[in-house]
């Protein structure tokens, strides 16, 4: 819900008023030569962002350029703890120059933790920027914070309602897990294309983004969104990339998207697009001399601990299913995961994440001593297995949605008499299919951690061995999931939440929008009742709640004793005109239950 206050604050942003610019004009006179001729006056055409937000400081960023003009922009940047700017806190001065496509970004410091601020740019002519709000990161007797996680925000496929919507929301921080823009060109034939222009969503540039003009012109044209601006002039992000930011299914060496041939080096092209990203994202860069680094991690006082992840670029080897194998990559996975005669996989070797990030990880959760640890995450964590008996009905030159249809039904029926009555009453068919033995599990994403499995065990080891109480947020699937986190042996470390879509399609998109209930064994309600909720009787064991056809985002709400995910959902984004319900909320709590309401 909306408060006054936030029905004022959003007024404010977009009409600055006259008062605080009077306001302005004064206490610029002692610190700048403020004058209608010290050069071309700027425009402010994609509005203010802030991120990276540390208990004392916040990264604020804007894009200053005048018309027909190159000319490098002096601005003014300010910080103050009221709307109209009497009460300025922090400012300083900051250039928008041609070297960095004419965004600006400043650290502002000494700032108080846990504080809300306004913040703005001023150029030299006395134009003002929109003004932005941004908070601090709470101090360590933080008792409640809440924030949004977006993922996956494709232009050409519909508006940005979600970001629309949690603009409105109480959400004090948003995450973005990645896809924050799509790399595709206009053809209609590419993904997400074919209602563009009837919307009014076609992409420039009109091919794919290769060089770092077209990267630029596509980040414009996103942050040109004004659902996007809002979203982002009322709370700071905190961001990290996935393969869309540079071409699709991209891992440290190549992109299933790029072409050397005709799209040129891939390693000058991930530079290209790391530049691009840092320009136009409020990330406070880990690394100066190295733009492909970017994980690092964020106290919320003694709450949490966010440690956001890179599993796409930094680190990644070859995805098993983009060498073009008939079978999709299953059996180089197999072959992988299996034993040698020593007991040793040749999967073991295998990163999706470097060991260094790996050890950093570690290093980080072990040092904190907040209640819970919370990752950004690209990609689905958990093991998003299927039985054979279902798996081979659906996809490539086996596909029999009838025969599907009838080895879930069979499936699911099994589970659900074991569930009611026991294992012993089950017949042999029935033992057979819940065998994993005699009816094999098998992944049917090799693009997510389902295709690193031995680095995943590796993780949730860590994870139990040093006692943490562990929550992974997840992006890049495009639909909603709560998961179990599970070792290989199957023994519980953690939860997931995976986030729907800003826009792009999902499961929906291949027909296969109504399998969510038998995923999550929520079909099984008509038998069970509220006991099939949650209970892991679908078709994937650790899956606990699917949607699989709506968009929408996270509000995550933590505190000592719990983490809350609300799955909010947009009835549309076909049209600029839509309503919001919560699908499911899910509450993790401390000691380790779950609630579905």
């Amino acid at each position: 819900m909306t408060t006054p206050s936030d029905n004022s604050r959003r007024k404010f942003m977009i009409n600055t008023t006259a008062t605080a610019a009077a306001a302005v004009t004064v206490s610029l006179a002692g610190c700048s030569s403020s004058s209608s001729s010290a050069g071309p006056a700027p425009k402010f055409a994609f509005g203010v962002a802030s991120g990276d937000p540390l208990a004392d400081r916040v990264i604020l960023w804007t894009h200053a350029k005048a018309t027909d003009s190159n000319a490098t922009i002096p601005l003014t940047w300010q910080v103050a703890t009221d709307a109209a700017f009497i009460n300025i806190v922090a400012s300083g001065r900051v250039d928008a120059t041609e070297s960095n496509g004419f965004t600006a970004k400043v650290d502002a410091t000494g700032l108080n933790a846990g504080t809300d601020y306004f913040y703005r740019f001023i150029g030299d002519q006395n134009t003002f920027s929109p003004a932005g709000i941004t908070r601090t990161l709470p101090a360590a007797s933080a008792t409640s914070v809440k924030f949004a996680v977006f993922s996956c925000s494709l232009y050409s496929e519909g508006f940005f309602n979600a970001y629309d919507a949690a603009a409105k929301s109480d959400a004090q921080f948003a995450l973005h897990l990645g896809d924050y823009i799509y790399e595709y060109g206009a053809g209609l034939n590419q993904y997400g294309n074919a209602n563009a222009a009837a919307l009014g969503r076609v992409v420039v540039p009109a091919t794919d983004i290769v060089s770092l003009a077209d990267y630029r012109a596509r980040y414009a044209l996103y942050r040109s969104d004004p659902n996007l601006q809002a979203v982002h002039a009322k709370m700071p992000f905190i961001t990290v990339w996935d393969d869309h930011e540079f071409a699709n299914d991209a891992y440290v060496g190549g992109a299933e998207n790029h072409k050397a041939a005709t799209q040129g080096d891939w390693n000058q092209r991930k530079a290209i697009a790391s530049k691009a990203y840092h320009e136009w994202l409020p990330i406070r860069t880990p690394d100066p001399a190295n733009l492909l680094k970017i994980y690092r991690s964020f106290d919320f006082g003694n709450l949490f601990s966010l440690h956001m992840l890179d599993t796409r670029i930094e680190g990644r080897d070859q995805q098993y299913d983009s060498f073009g194998d008939a079978d999709g990559g299953i059996g180089r996975y197999i072959t992988a995961i299996t034993p040698n005669a020593g007991g040793v996989t040749t999967d073991s070797a295998r990163k999706m994440i470097s060991s260094t990030q790996q050890a950093w990880l570690a290093s980080q959760m072990n040092a904190s001593r907040a209640t819970w640890q919370i990752l950004g995450n690209q990609d689905i964590m958990a093991k998003m297995w299927i039985p054979f008996s279902v798996a081979q009905y659906f996809g490539g030159a086996t596909a029999n949605p009838t025969l599907g249809a009838a080895a879930i039904q069979t499936y699911l029926a099994a589970k659900a008499k074991r569930a009611a009555a026991g294992a012993a009453t089950l017949n042999a068919n029935e033992a057979a299919l819940l065998n994993p033995s005699q009816n094999p599990r098998l992944p049917f994403n090799l693009d997510s951690w389902d295709g690193y499995p031995s680095q995943r065990e590796a993780i949730l080891q860590t994870v139990k061995a040093q006692g943490k109480k562990l929550v992974v947020l997840s992006g890049d699937s495009h639909n909603g999931w709560f998961t179990s986190l599970t070792t290989l042996s199957g023994e519980r470390v953690g939860f997931e939440y995976a986030g729907a879509s800003v826009t792009s399609t999902g499961f929906e998109s291949a027909g296969l929008g109504g399998l969510a209930s038998s995923l999550d064994g929520s079909a099984l309600v008509p038998q069970l009742g509220n006991a099939a909720i949650g209970a892991g009787l679908g078709l994937i064991d650790d899956l606990n709640y699917s949607d699989t056809i709506r968009r929408g985002y996270l509000i995550m709400t933590v505190t000592p004793t719990a983490v809350k995910g609300e799955y909010v959902y947009v009835s549309t984004v076909k049209a600029t005109a839509y309503t919001t319900l919560v699908g499911r909320t899910i509450t993790v709590n401390a000691t380790g239950g779950v609630t579905y309401a």
